[in-house]
């Protein structure tokens, strides 16, 4: 269930690391003759916020966070007794190093550069110098801190690639978390998942990041071959050996299969684990051998792995608090489901979602609030502009042949038959307006649900419904059609008794158009995941439709290269 598992996160001192790096300056430290010798490097080192030695020097971003830790503990090293690394900063070191199983860059932890560091302290051990144990020390901190706030937040703003969603609502008390839970903590890896989403899907990724980082470790298989014309069932594939090792690695053909020696005949046991790999991956599941179903074949495990790290950074976006489980949209899935541990039935239908030129549609939160049975459409303007206006100039009947009306701003119906050239002027200034009159050839169905936000886009019926056996259904203007309107408007009024899935039905094929207040609004998460795990373990992998992992690509890159600069470059 999505609900909040870290309530302590309500305070937040320090910005995430997506924010602006620069942050008002920090007061100069002035070591008190209460402060130790390595307490007053401590001090200068948090109020320069910046440590040469560490793989992205400049903590600044970080630094009032820094100071608040040590001030806490008067100053005095917090991963470190007499000069030996505690079993707290030990097990922090762990983690840095397995950061890939969280879908993080080890680096960015300075994962490569703590074994120098620990062999120079225990050279030392009790006589090591106290800026040595101080520089440490300071290292661990910010590097501990970077880690809790990539895990919790992420490492990217999500609206900077197009995700509108606020994950500034969750920004963790760095400072408070690091001295109450882990620098006396045994085995942080134990607790590490309090900072993280709390999801179930959430969990279920990772376990799949752990294998599939074993597979790429292990390496691919080779390339397959592209056949000359599609295989079907039946046909010959002279790569069958290769195919059967590709889908064996993959787990879609058991490893105890075997294949007689030599054969090409593409047939049997091997078709049905093509079709299964072909369903995990969205595609048409024909057990056809094409270009599509090859090219997913070879893609490299490492793309599948970062495929499923952009899912764990993807989840760390979302919000916390749900007044109840949403319905969720995935757009690269092209699936609607509701959410299973509640007690309500569990709901999954496809859908169309917009198309990937010009008509995306977008990442966001809603909350459904009303229903409307038969309802009007009112057509953009960059509709009518684009799409209807030439059509009308092919044919002054166009729009009473497909039920559409022109109306004035204020609400007054012009016209429902043919369109004079007065009312096609009023149209090509935007001073008329075009609606689609209630019915079955409604571009938006027979019902819609409504979960009012700026990007006008809702969850509706279509008159199409041949679209949802196509395996990409990216068709639509950036509203979502769904595949059972019916089943959905049950779902979303079953705590309204009198609304019976006959009486939706009958509503929906009537001569009125109702709407339907809810009694509680309904949350509504439209997400992007191009990786996820079902419940019984398996992986799913969708096309990158709209780019966005190829821009979440970019934004990390740009992130690193951010850090790395001078901070008299990065600082704004």
């Amino acid at each position: 269930m999505l609900v909040a598992m870290f309530a302590a996160a309500a305070l937040a001192v320090c910005a995430p690391a997506w924010q602006a790096r620069a942050q008002t300056a920090a007061p100069a430290a002035v070591a008190s003759p209460a402060v130790t010798p390595v307490g007053a490097v401590i001090q200068s080192l948090a109020a320069a916020g910046t440590l040469p030695e560490l793989h992205w020097p400049d903590f600044s971003d970080y630094r009032s966070a820094v100071v608040e830790f040590y001030s806490a503990g008067g100053w005095t090293p917090a991963w470190t007794t007499d000069g030996a690394p505690t079993a707290a900063a030990l097990g922090m070191i762990d983690l840095f190093r397995q950061a890939r199983l969280k879908g993080l860059n080890p680096g960015d932890y300075d994962s490569g550069l703590w074994a120098a560091r620990l062999a120079r302290l225990r050279s030392e051990g009790a006589r090591a110098a106290p800026a040595e144990i101080a520089r440490f020390d300071v290292a661990m901190t910010v590097c501990a801190m970077r880690y809790l706030s990539d895990l919790h937040l992420g490492r990217v703003n999500p609206n900077d690639v197009k995700f509108f969603l606020d994950a500034g609502s969750k920004k963790l008390d760095l400072a408070q978390t690091l001295r109450a839970d882990f620098i006396g903590a045994a085995d942080p890896a134990a607790i590490v998942t309090q900072v993280e989403p709390p999801y179930a899907e959430y969990q279920r990724a990772e376990v799949a990041l752990a294998h599939y980082l074993e597979l790429a470790r292990d390496g691919d298989e080779p390339v397959l071959p592209p056949p000359a014309a599609s295989v079907h069932p039946g046909g010959s594939y002279p790569a069958l050996a290769q195919l059967a090792a590709r889908l064996k690695l993959v787990g879609d053909l058991p490893a105890d299969v075997s294949l007689p020696a030599g054969s090409a005949r593409y047939q049997g046991a091997i078709v049905d684990a093509v079709r299964r790999f072909q369903r995990r991956h969205g595609l048409a599941t024909d057990g056809v051998l094409g270009k599509a179903t090859i090219a997913a074949l070879n893609v490299p495990m490492r793309v599948r792995v970062e495929e499923l790290g952009y899912t764990l950074e993807r989840y760390r976006w979302m919000p916390l608090n749900f007044p109840e489980p949403p319905i969720v949209v995935n757009i690269p899935e092209f699936i609607l489901r509701t959410m299973r541990r509640q007690p309500a039935p569990f709901l999954e239908m496809r859908v169309v979602v917009g198309k990937a030129y010009r008509h995306q549609t977008p990442v966001f939160t809603g909350m459904m609030r009303y229903v409307i049975f038969r309802p009007w459409w009112n057509v953009p303007y960059s509709i009518t502009r684009a799409e209807l206006i030439p059509k009308i100039v092919k044919n002054r009947n166009y729009l009473a042949a497909n039920n559409f009306a022109v109306f004035t701003s204020g609400g007054k119906m012009v016209s429902d038959g043919a369109v004079s050239d007065d009312i096609l002027a009023g149209l090509r200034s935007g001073t008329l307006n075009i609606r689609q009159k209630p019915g079955p050839k409604n571009a938006l169905g027979l019902v819609k649900f409504m979960f009012p936000n700026s990007y006008n886009v809702y969850l509706h019926s279509t008159p199409a419904p041949e679209l949802f056996e196509k395996s990409r259904r990216d068709f639509s203007h950036g509203c979502i059609r769904v595949q059972n309107p019916v089943g959905l408007a049950a779902w979303v009024l079953r705590g309204m008794p009198e609304w019976t899935t006959d009486r939706i039905v009958q509503t929906m094929n009537g001569d009125k158009t109702i709407q339907v207040n809810l009694p509680r609004p309904i949350p509504v998460l439209i997400i992007y995941l191009t990786a996820e795990v079902e419940p019984d373990g398996e992986v799913r992998f969708f096309d990158d439709i709209y780019g966005h992992d190829a821009e979440l690509r970019q934004a990390l890159a740009a992130r690193r290269r951010l850090a790395m600069a001078p901070a008299s470059e990065a600082s704004p």
